[in-house]
């Protein structure tokens, strides 16, 4: 028996998706799930860089960019500073999604006659029909009430109370909530 040398792997053939669309030109960079692309700052003499994400039509982030040494043209994209532009918007994006879940998605506990009583309201951005949802639960997160409300129902301390004390029956749509 004869020791033949085992056949090696074809790298090039094991080359990830991620890798063949990996881009890292002067003012463009692309990896990561990001595309970073150096543009003239339409506003100044100056330049930008966008930071959009993979699959999305819009820029995440627009940021200023450094000039080169030249003073005319932009600094050239790098490695360091691609991985900082990707952090950067990623982090955007994801406080972003933060304060559009904290708006849709808001949650009061009231103390009522039988206890302490979690009011929440859900917003539903429906292009057709948006709304929202008022819902009670117990302190044991047994449901108690849900009703169906404008998306412009302001959830407060005082309207959930009121929603309470008044056997959870649907509140009045008014604009001046």
């Amino acid at each position: 028996m004869t020791d033949s040398p085992s056949p090696q792997p074809d790298l090039a053939a094991d080359v990830s998706t991620e890798d063949s669309s990996r881009i890292q030109e002067p003012r463009l960079w692309r990896g990561d799930g990001w595309t970073a692309r150096v543009i003239k700052n339409e506003d100044d003499d100056g330049w930008a860089v966008a930071m959009v994400k993979d699959g999305e039509p819009e820029p995440a982030l627009v940021g200023p960019w450094t000039m080169g040494r030249d003073k005319k043209n932009p600094k050239p994209l790098d490695t360091a500073a691609f991985h900082t532009l990707v952090k950067t918007a990623s982090e955007f994006v994801r406080r972003h999604e933060q304060q559009l879940h904290a708006t849709l998605h808001q949650r009061i506990t009231v103390t009522a006659g039988a206890g302490r009583i979690t009011v929440s309201l859900d917003i539903v951005p429906d292009e057709d029909h948006p709304h929202a949802l008022l819902s009670a639960h117990d302190e044991a997160g047994e449901p108690l009430a849900q009703v169906r409300v404008a998306p412009s129902f302001k959830l407060s301390r005082s309207s959930a109370v009121a929603w309470v004390d008044n056997a959870f029956a649907k509140p009045a749509d008014r604009a001046d909530r």
